[in-house]
């Protein structure tokens, strides 16, 4: 199993004119030294308008920082919104190549649809279809990647024939990953022949091992992937700390590992919220059902303790042997990737290098031997 850094650069207040530039370059310095420290990847979220929670509304300037300053280290878009009209498949087949140049071949593109009402109604999106674009916007991209000129009608986008250019220094193209937050769409994204990039924040161990063996079955059966390639990988995400004790890392994480699945259930629910104001069906939002209720409840905050939660193994915090043990269980369970969201909400910058420093120095090689 190999590591990557993971983002939503998230920047609480109170803010002061610089709050949100410290946010910035100190994801660039935690990027550097994490390539250093032995890092296989740097990814980040694309969100919109979700203050504190997430500030990285255009990733794709920051990646091209991160591909000057590293050279081994992969970047991947975790995810790109697919539907209109957050962004246009030609330009994301443009965007990703030109990445793709800069950084020698070092891109992975996730993709995905968006799953927040502030989001989807701030760009006027009907949450119905936002399925329908992301596979036809996908297909698009790949359409201008592989082919020399390129043309298509479709039900959201047009082109005539036109040269896309540039073209990825990956042959055929960058690999190609979706993310996904139910069980049902984990076999989807494997009969697409996609990675996989399973976002289940708060599933319980067994059932993110049946999502995972639900892909697996799904995309051996694959004969006509997306891309011209299958990628056959797994990819999931945790929050994590690790610090010389587990007291420390227990006492410096708690504040953002609590805060940050209570936040982010109450945007997710949002969706809910917003398909049931309307009064129309969930269809393939149904997995969000139990949430409006939920997260209006008074009580929600105390349903992400960091003490369950390391109980129920779903977030990863300690001193580097607890850690190292904690991760095994994610490599157990098939996981080839495993993206650490080193900062869910505002631990400390310096502690953030030394958790890096940590995982570099005991975590990471432990993975590398066994």
């Amino acid at each position: 199993m190999k590591f990557a850094l993971f983002y939503e650069i998230p920047v609480p207040r109170p803010w002061d004119p610089d709050s949100e530039s410290r946010a910035y370059h100190n994801v660039i310095e935690q990027a550097v030294f994490g390539e250093k420290m032995g890092f296989h990847a740097f990814w980040t979220v694309e969100h919109h308008f979700l203050e504190e929670f997430s500030h990285s509304s255009n990733p794709e300037v920051l990646y091209g920082a991160i591909a000057a300053l590293t050279t081994k280290m992969r970047i991947g878009y975790g995810v790109r919104l697919m539907p209109k009209p957050y962004n246009h498949p030609v330009r994301t087949a443009e965007s990703v190549a030109t990445l793709d140049i800069i950084s020698r071949g070092r891109v992975d593109f996730g993709t995905g649809r968006s799953t927040s009402r502030p989001e989807l109604e701030g760009f006027g999106i009907d949450p119905r279809e936002t399925r329908a674009m992301w596979e036809e916007g996908l297909a698009h991209t790949v359409g201008c990647w592989t082919h020399e000129e390129y043309e298509f009608e479709g039900k959201y986008w047009s082109m005539p024939r036109r040269r896309v250019i540039p073209k990825p220094v990956q042959a055929p193209h960058p690999p190609l990953w979706a993310a996904t937050g139910s069980r049902e769409t984990h076999e989807l994204v494997g009969r697409m022949g996609l990675g996989l990039c399973s976002f289940s924040a708060g599933v319980s161990l067994e059932e993110l091992a049946k999502r995972i063996q639900s892909y697996r079955k799904a995309i051996e059966g694959c004969t006509e992937p997306v891309g011209s390639a299958i990628n056959n990988q797994v990819a999931t995400f945790s929050m994590l700390h690790c610090a010389a004790t587990s007291e420390q890392a227990y006492e410096q994480a708690r504040e953002s590992f609590e805060w940050y699945p209570t936040t982010g259930f109450r945007i997710v629910g949002s969706v809910a919220e917003l398909l049931q104001d309307e009064g129309v069906e969930l269809g393939d939002f149904n997995y969000l059902r139990y949430l409006p209720g939920a997260t209006a409840s008074d009580d929600w905050e105390d349903q992400h303790k960091l003490e369950d939660m390391l109980d129920q193994r779903v977030c990863v915090a300690g001193d580097p042997d607890e850690v190292i043990d904690r991760c095994r269980t994610y490599e157990e369970l098939g996981v080839d990737l495993l993206l650490c969201m080193v900062n869910p909400y505002k631990i400390p910058h310096e502690q953030v290098l030394e958790s890096i420093r940590l995982m570099g120095e005991h975590v990471i090689p432990a993975f590398e031997d066994g």
